[in-house]
């Protein structure tokens, strides 16, 4: 469903993207091309600053948004994802934050005030809040990241998380076309 906010904002959906019809995009989001966003969705802008003030939620080409992810602001902060970046399964990702290109969100991570750079692998599980990962950095399963944390410690990620997370983009890249198909034969 493809709804406007209180303000008016209407989300913008590039012609190539894949939205199924049980996810919910409302208010100022813009996803762009070749993007598959899965069942069951909510990517939602409809907060405002003190000022009436919002940046818009922006989900880069190529990118999947898997089944039950939540993606949200708190007072019209911006949210981006990046290009080629998965986020998986049931995961929130709350903003304000930006997620880079060729990252991977693991199953039920939570994202909140932070910022995960390029080719980042969070697993499944964890939480990043209050904190800015260099690129290329592993968040294990069920690990906790916070404003505390000495980020120094924070392993890389192995060339088998890289390749995994890779996968899955191709993989969804290929459900994209295929459901696209789908749609023209309705």
């Amino acid at each position: 469903m493809i709804r406007k906010n209180p303000r008016g904002d209407l989300p913008v959906v590039h012609d190539s993207a894949f939205v199924d019809p049980t996810a919910i995009l409302c208010g100022l989001v813009v996803v762009h091309k070749n993007v598959f966003v899965g069942p069951y969705a909510v990517i939602r802008a409809d907060e405002v600053d003190a000022h009436g003030h919002m940046e818009a939620i922006v989900i880069g080409a190529h990118s999947n948004i898997q089944d039950g992810v939540v993606i949200h602001s708190k007072s019209g902060a911006a949210v981006t994802i990046g290009e080629r970046t998965s986020i998986a399964h049931r995961a929130i990702v709350h903003g304000p934050c930006s997620v880079g290109d060729s990252a991977f969100i693991g199953f039920n991570s939570v994202l909140f005030n932070c910022a995960v750079g390029e080719g980042c692998v969070v697993g499944h599980n964890a939480v990043v809040d209050g904190c800015d990962l260099l690129a290329g950095s592993y968040v294990p399963s069920t690990q906790r990241i916070g404003p505390h944390t000495d980020l120094a410690t924070i392993p890389k990620v192995t060339a088998d998380a890289s390749a995994f997370s890779e996968d899955v983009v191709r993989t969804n890249n290929s459900l994209v076309q295929g459901y696209k198909r789908l749609e023209g034969e309705c």
